[in-house]
């Protein structure tokens, strides 16, 4: 066995990091533990505390939506107009490194503990390869620790070990939320939740593990659909104390209104139906406090792990990131999930949380930040240099109280409507699927939206905050959608393919910017 002598821990030298990505499905950045949020009040203890002992970033943005392209953008660094993963069930180009491929080269072996939404490169396998129709494949170099995609086998395993009944099992935990009942907790105690599950594992991992560092990916499903919680989560939050979401606004776009017509509550709540823009107050009340509760079941299991890593001596050794791989529009304009071009889709907590450098602790960091900053954050962490073709920079001057200079002023993110299943919104536009896309830009005062084969969109986040009126067609804001415009022009051509463009041959030799 070959290993790498400098992660060898030695008395006479501070350990090497021990580093733990924690991500929580669909959570999102408007709960940003640390800063009290009093439309939306989420008892976060235990991550307020890591906040307090790290650094907030307040305007953190994933690039892409659904799972597998927020995925893809977090792991690789790059934006999805490079890593193309735009569709759940898109495979990650291998030639890609990830973030775990490159821990390796200093010695690591990452852990998953969760599930990772990769669909793997289809080229060399065998056409009988079941990955090919698995969009719930691993990332690459990650070794696993315990994998829970949508079948949960682990989880429903041990529920029925533990007496339950388990409904359906080819449904994975579907089965088990079909029995559960709105309004009521779910039907398994808080004690064996596929987080406490999740986490328990985790933690035994940690316990056993040898005097060397570790790198670990925790992947919570929660506070992902179905949105059922155990007590005492389900009724922990009181759903008048919740400010009512973002209301509809009448013709902003006709994507929108294809999914306001379209997504029904029941993908999201077991025992509901009907649409999701039709949803009545005491209902959406009710769902977004017990979205809310599991946001807190989160928190509960967090200091968990914190304790688990202080009872084995390591919290003062590991770098800790926890963060979403997307929002949830949870009722706002009309809409659940991830999807259209809202803030609420896009916008995502991070809190970084690095034990030696101490500058930046407790602060919050308003500038903005992008799932693409983790790569490069981690890699220098841990003595890394990121790769040449990388679009995220190191967030490390954050937690040294630095503010880099040049910093972005924007955020960029793209989503994609094709479903090359089903064609539907292909056939409904009549656009072929390569046209189904957009792409944001996000400044402090205003949003663009570009379409490949619909109208854009824009709106003054000065005047207009809610994302409530369109003003494409306004001639006083034709300045900000020309400013739009030339933003993502300039971001295309910024960050495009550059592997091998920094390298240049000529007279014999072989040049490299290093720039």
């Amino acid at each position: 066995m070959s290993f790498d002598p400098a992660l060898t821990v030695s008395s006479s030298q501070q350990a090497p990091l021990d580093v733990l990505l924690i991500t929580a499905d669909q959570w999102r950045g408007a709960v940003l533990p640390g800063e009290p949020n009093p439309d939306f009040p989420v008892p976060t203890p235990n991550l307020d505390r890591l906040a307090a002992e790290g650094v907030r970033f307040a305007r953190h943005f994933c690039q892409a939506y659904p799972c597998g392209p927020a995925r893809a953008g977090l792991i690789t660094g790059l934006y999805a107009h490079k890593h193309r993963v735009v569709q759940n069930g898109t495979p990650l180009d291998a030639r890609h490194p990830t973030l775990f491929t490159e821990a390796r080269r200093a010695g690591y072996r990452p852990t998953l503990f969760g599930y990772t939404d990769t669909m793997a490169d289809p080229r060399g396998r065998p056409a009988q390869d079941p990955a090919l129709g698995d969009y719930e494949g691993v990332a690459p170099g990650l070794d696993i620790g315990l994998f829970l995609g949508e079948h949960a086998g682990p989880w429903l395993a041990h529920l029925k070990r533990k007496g339950y009944s388990v409904p359906d099992p080819a449904r994975g935990r579907d089965g088990i939320f079909s029995a559960c009942r709105f309004g009521e907790p779910a039907v398994f105690a808080a004690e064996d939740s596929e987080t406490a599950f999740l986490t328990d594992r985790f933690i035994d991992f940690v316990s056993v593990h040898e005097d060397r560092p570790f790198f670990a990916h925790l992947s919570f499903i929660a506070p992902h659909p179905p949105f059922a919680a155990a007590a005492p989560f389900a009724d922990l939050i009181d759903p008048d104390t919740l400010a009512a979401p973002i209301p509809m606004a009448e013709s902003v776009h006709p994507l929108v209104e294809v999914y306001r017509k379209a997504v029904g509550i029941e993908h999201f709540v077991p025992g509901l139906s009907g649409r999701v823009a039709e949803a009545d107050p005491r209902t959406i009340a009710k769902v977004r406090a017990v979205y809310a509760g599991m946001m807190a079941e989160v928190d509960h299991h967090i200091g968990r792990i914190v304790e688990a890593l202080k009872a084995a001596g390591r919290y003062e050794r590991t770098l800790i990131v926890f963060t979403g791989d997307h929002g949830e529009q949870l009722f706002d304009h009309g809409l659940m999930g991830k999807l259209a071009f809202y803030d609420g889709s896009a916008h995502i907590p991070l809190i970084l949380r690095h034990p030696h450098l101490v500058g930046g602790r407790g602060k919050t960091v308003s500038a903005f930040t992008q799932s693409i900053d983790i790569l490069p954050t981690v890699l220098d962490a841990i003595g890394l240099s990121r790769p040449d073709n990388v679009d995220g920079e190191s967030l490390l001057p954050f937690c040294r109280g630095e503010t880099p200079a040049s910093w972005r002023d924007a955020a960029f993110w793209s989503t994609d409507f094709r479903d090359l299943a089903s064609r539907r919104l292909e056939r409904h536009f009549g656009l072929p699927s390569e046209r189904c896309g957009l792409q944001v830009v996000r400044t402090a005062r205003f949003k663009y939206v570009h379409f490949a084969g619909l109208a854009p969109v824009l709106f003054d986040l000065q005047e207009d905050p809610l994302e409530q009126v369109n003003r494409i067609d306004d001639p006083a804001a034709a300045g900000l959608r020309r400013e739009g415009l030339e933003r993502l022009l300039d971001q295309r051509l910024h960050h495009e393919e550059r592997t091998l463009t920094g390298y240049q041959g000529m007279g014999g030799r072989l040049y490299r910017d290093k720039t």
